[in-house]
């Protein structure tokens, strides 16, 4: 075991936004990007950086989610970071984390989680930057041509070289931005990001190149961005010719439960029930279908169903398990995965499952690309929800691996 000198510095990583106009299906710093979140990115590049206190500030009810990003992606450093509690704002989420920082520390860094793809030597050139009196702000220059406009009419330019794009991490002096972020608070006033706060307070702030990787990912088209940038990182850094990385095997497990009284016929495992009562859902309420994906995705660090197939995907209502299954394999080829097998059980008192296994088994194989499925049904003996005849509740768990190929690339 390797150890750390205690640091005299900190990055605090700002990962408790919900990510409204990114509509993943959850905060957006736990998105993913390909096989990993926004936040395990962000993380990989802090954690490539030169050593420092990381304090990872996760939205309420998610701080379990970002302790295993953090013990991911920390290696032998995980002793250097923890996780705390985020609040209502951003403001208030920064200062969570400034209460969390070592009494060494003398120098912070306040980085935004969705700049998931910053490079470390910009995090370092940042650190290297800040002195005892100034804040440091990566910067890029604004390309596009600007105007000012007044309701529908153009009324001039705007000298463009004047201005620049802020990114983060900005740097600052750890008592300087403490004091300001007291003074913040004491007179009310919301910032749009640290280095103004810290300006605010009186306080200079220089301006350092930043990279065009730190772009901050809060659209669909963003985050597509970032995994192309990603899909074209990899074969660089894949291993020499003639040689594969060690395999890696993954397990994912998923639920799935839905309520009787759908319109329509049962669909189930992929098969169509015509004397069966129906399963309302947003597609066709096939529950083990959507639980497999689930396990799939979890395995594979994808996010779940809803991000994927959810209600903000209108082309998939009414789609059978056939299309969802088949998209989960895309998606899990594109990082790298392959499908193991997959076992599924549900509850429920109808249908009666035995006499279709194997066409069940069949179908949802085939949809998989040929990996082995194996379904299994059981009752609760007349208790709970499912023992009332209201719904069915199905449980799945996958394996996946990944032969070290880049992702994407057949052999």
């Amino acid at each position: 075991m390797t150890l750390i000198p205690v640091p005299d510095t900190a990055i605090i990583v700002v990962a408790a936004g919900s990510g409204t106009r990114l509509d993943g299906g959850a905060p957006k710093a736990f998105v993913g990007i390909d096989a990993h979140s926004i936040l395990h990115h962000a993380l990989d590049g802090v954690f490539a950086a030169a050593p420092a206190q990381v304090v990872v500030v996760a939205p309420a009810g998610f701080e379990g989610d970002a302790e295993t990003e953090l013990r991911e992606a920390a290696g032998d450093r995980v002793d250097l970071g923890r996780v705390v509690t985020g609040g209502d704002t951003r403001q208030q989420s920064v200062a969570a984390g400034l209460a969390a920082l070592w009494g060494d520390v003398r120098t912070v860094l306040v980085h935004d989680a969705a700049r998931a793809l910053t490079p470390p030597e910009v995090i370092d050139a940042v650190r290297d930057a800040v002195d005892a009196d100034t804040g440091i702000l990566p910067t890029l220059p604004v390309v596009d041509t600007l105007k000012r406009v007044d309701g529908d009419a153009v009324v001039g330019p705007i000298d463009r070289s004047e201005l620049a794009a802020a990114q983060t991490p900005q740097g600052f002096p750890r008592a300087l931005l403490e004091r300001a972020y007291e003074r913040a608070f004491a007179d009310g006033i919301e910032y749009t990001d640290d280095a103004a706060l810290f300006a605010a307070a009186g306080h200079p702030v220089r301006h350092i190149t930043g990279s065009a990787r730190g772009f901050k990912i809060t659209t669909p088209a963003d985050l597509e961005r970032a995994r192309h940038l990603l899909a074209e990182a990899r074969p660089a850094s894949a291993p020499a010719a003639g040689r594969r990385a060690s395999p890696v095997s993954r397990v994912g497990i998923g639920t799935d439960v839905h309520a009787f009284g759908g319109e329509g016929h049962l669909w189930l495992a992929g098969l169509e029930w015509p004397d069966e009562q129906p399963l309302s859902g947003h597609s066709d309420g096939d529950a083990v279908a959507h639980a497999i994906v689930d396990a799939l995705l979890g395995a594979a660090g994808l996010g779940d169903i809803g991000e994927h197939f959810g209600t903000a995907h209108p082309e998939y209502a009414g789609a059978h398990a056939a299309v969802f299954l088949a998209r989960t394999r895309e998606l899990l080829a594109d990082a790298g995965f392959e499908i193991g097998n997959v076992s599924a059980q549900f509850q429920g008192n109808r249908p009666r499952f035995s006499a279709r296994r194997a066409e069940a088994e069949e179908v949802l194989s085939a949809a998989l690309g040929g990996a082995p499925v194996s379904i299994t049904a059981t009752t609760t003996d007349g208790l709970g929800f499912i023992g009332r005849g209201e719904g069915i509740s199905v449980t799945a768990i996958a394996m996946i691996h990944s032969d070290g190929r880049p992702a994407g690339k057949e052999s």
